[in-house]
């Protein structure tokens, strides 16, 4: 009757095989299984491992740290302001410019070339400015034909004192002497004029006819440059045939003029490499010869002095016809 009196919705204790004190005492044992168990580890973390339980925590990747809005707005904060201290550098640089323009008064640019004293009679006659009148990929050439003029320019100085050595122990070298003064004299204002003024034009406004003008007279240059580093006796020139002549009377003298020589072959091979250089580049800026002839009528046709040549022209001989007719 025990077994009608229970309650039969109670959970039934004594046939549940899972409450069994063996198998409860297993289920619940601390021991550490053994996949965690590794016999080569030292007594300490052998210990350790005993002691700690595994993980059973499933891996979890972490995020990639992205920058903070706030991160983001000081880096362009920071861009902005470096862009806008570009921009009041290039305005006070042009803002700079525009007052010098001004300080040099409606004449325009002030010419500062040759540069010479302020107390000096002479006032400088051309204006010069590689940074700001040619093209940067033009200055290195148009400074290299500055230095060829200058280093041309001091030659025939040391070709002048060359002579002058020469006259000192030979009288027969006063016709090169002065020869030499007067090459000095005019192939130094001459060059300066005639080709090195004509290539800074041609680099500065991109001109067909200065270039032209240029090609025509330089060629004639290299070819005084060969002349001269030949050195035909009695025409003022120190070169190799003029050294190795004097060499034989005065070795010193001699030795003088082959410096020079070396200097006037020099200025022959610069000489042909620039010309090439300039041409190539030249080639590059799309001129031409049809272009040259525009330039050189409009220059012409243009030109205050033509206009008023033939405005007189024009009015002689209308004057003379009325007197014909009378």
């Amino acid at each position: 009757m025990s077994d009608f009196e229970s309650n039969p919705f109670a959970e039934p204790s004594a046939h549940n095989p899972f409450n069994d004190p063996s198998v409860t005492q297993a289920t619940n044992s601390s021991l550490e299984p053994v996949d965690a168990f590794t016999p080569f580890s030292p007594a300490g973390q052998d210990t350790a491992a005993r002691t700690t339980p595994a993980s059973t925590q499933p891996a979890v990747l972490q995020p990639s740290t992205e920058p903070s809005p706030q991160a983001s707005a000081a880096a362009a904060q920071a861009n902005l302001l470096r862009q806008q201290e570009e921009l009041e550098r290039k305005a006070a640089e042009l803002d700079r410019r525009e007052q010098e323009l001004q300080t040099r008064g409606p004449a325009g640019k002030a010419n500062n070339w040759p540069r010479l004293p302020k107390s000096f009679p002479i006032r400088p006659c051309f204006y010069q400015d590689f940074e700001e009148e040619i093209p940067p990929e033009y200055q290195r050439v148009c400074r290299m034909m500055y230095y060829l003029w200058m280093f041309h320019s001091v030659t025939l100085f040391l070709n002048l004192l060359a002579c002058l050595a020469c006259l000192t122990s030979d009288t027969a070298c006063a016709v090169d002497f002065g020869l030499s003064i007067l090459w000095l004299i005019l192939f130094t204002p001459c060059s300066f004029l005639c080709w090195y003024r004509p290539v800074y034009k041609a680099f500065r406004t991109d001109s067909s006819f200065s270039f032209f003008f240029f090609f025509f007279v330089f060629f004639c240059q290299v070819v005084i440059f060969v002349i001269q580093a030949v050195g035909i006796p009695k025409w003022g020139n120190s070169g190799w045939i003029t050294a190795f002549t004097v060499i034989g009377a005065n070795k010193a003298v001699g030795a003088i003029m082959m410096v020079v020589a070396v200097l006037f072959t020099f200025c022959a091979g610069m000489s042909i490499f620039m010309l090439k250089m300039v041409h190539s580049m030249y080639r590059r800026t799309g001129a031409s010869f049809q272009k040259a002839q525009q330039e050189f009528s409009q220059g012409v046709l243009t030109s205050k002095t033509f206009q008023t040549g033939a405005a007189g022209a024009v009015s002689s001989a209308a004057a003379g016809g009325l007197r014909g007719g009378n």
